[in-house]
């Protein structure tokens, strides 16, 4: 199977790896949380056929980000968010709170559909965060440390994806480009500036900061700027780079070549601004 193939239903496999982690040199480090589709076979066994179409899997972030910033550091979830979400806090408390949303285990999927035949309880919960949630965040820390000790600060930029047309969660089309900086606590405000200003001016493009996205748990919780710590969450609505926001979730060659360059763009900008920001 090609490098970036992607199967369209849950996958299994005799042991799921909670974490991949490639380190780099730069002062950026990419977080990838809900771009695989891998879950354990019992788990799999558990959804019924709307979870294991897995359709709220951040589809080809990890295909559309690769390459673009040479030498950032990448930390990418190997499980599905159907396993566990690694972009919730670890207590289950809502981001979002009197807003649909999602917990630390989907119990719906996007649309508010019931996604399992037989849903996990609370100690299976308690295990599948042992078993994932923590090494995928124990990976990140040291990550961030491990940058932050080299360049002074370390740069977490979130890499997120989701359909443009979810009325369960939100009215009307989703933007383009949403960026989430927690209303603007989470990082230096140039970072924020950078990055709006490269979305802001992309023809053919729209723009959201700190609006229905404001930054997941991810964001959140590293985002420290005076300890050195930066965080930026960016949403892509997944019609930038889809041929479908519907199955099979194609990549589109022609619609990542118009917007690979801007994403380029933005890390360039976070990547140079560090030297400027250590505390």
């Amino acid at each position: 199977m090609p490098r970036h193939e992607r199967k369209r239903a849950a996958q299994a496999g005799p042991g799921v790896t909670p974490v991949e982690v490639r380190r780099g040199d730069s002062p950026v480090v990419l977080g990838l949380p809900h771009s695989a589709t891998a879950l354990p076979a019992d788990i799999i066994d558990r959804l019924n056929a709307r979870g294991r179409a897995l359709a709220d899997t951040d589809w080809h972030v990890d295909r559309l980000y690769d390459g673009l910033l040479p030498g950032a550091t990448v930390v990418r979830a190997g499980f599905h968010r159907y396993v566990i979400d690694a972009n919730r806090a670890p207590d289950g408390a809502s981001l979002y709170p009197g807003q649909n949303t999602t917990g630390l285990v989907p119990m719906t999927d996007f649309d508010g559909a019931p996604i399992w035949s037989q849903p996990p309880g609370t100690h299976e919960i308690a295990r599948r965060r042992k078993a994932f949630h923590a090494p995928y965040h124990a990976a990140l820390s040291a990550q961030m440390d491990r940058v932050r000790s080299r360049h002074g600060v370390a740069i977490l930029y979130d890499c997120h994806s989701i359909r443009s047309h979810i009325p369960y969660l939100f009215d009307g089309t989703l933007p383009d480009f949403n960026i989430g900086t927690a209303d603007g606590r989470t990082c230096d405000a140039r970072l924020q500036a950078a990055a709006v200003d490269v979305c802001a001016n992309a023809e053919g493009y729209s723009l959201a900061v700190n609006g229905r996205f404001k930054g997941g748990w991810t964001t959140r919780h590293y985002g420290r700027p005076a300890e050195g710590f930066h965080a930026i969450q960016m949403e892509l609505a997944q019609s930038t780079h889809l041929e479908s926001e519907d199955a099979p979730f194609a990549y589109s060659e022609a619609k990542a070549v118009r917007l690979r360059p801007l994403l380029r763009e933005i890390l360039a900008r976070l990547a140079a601004l560090a030297p400027t920001l250590a505390p």
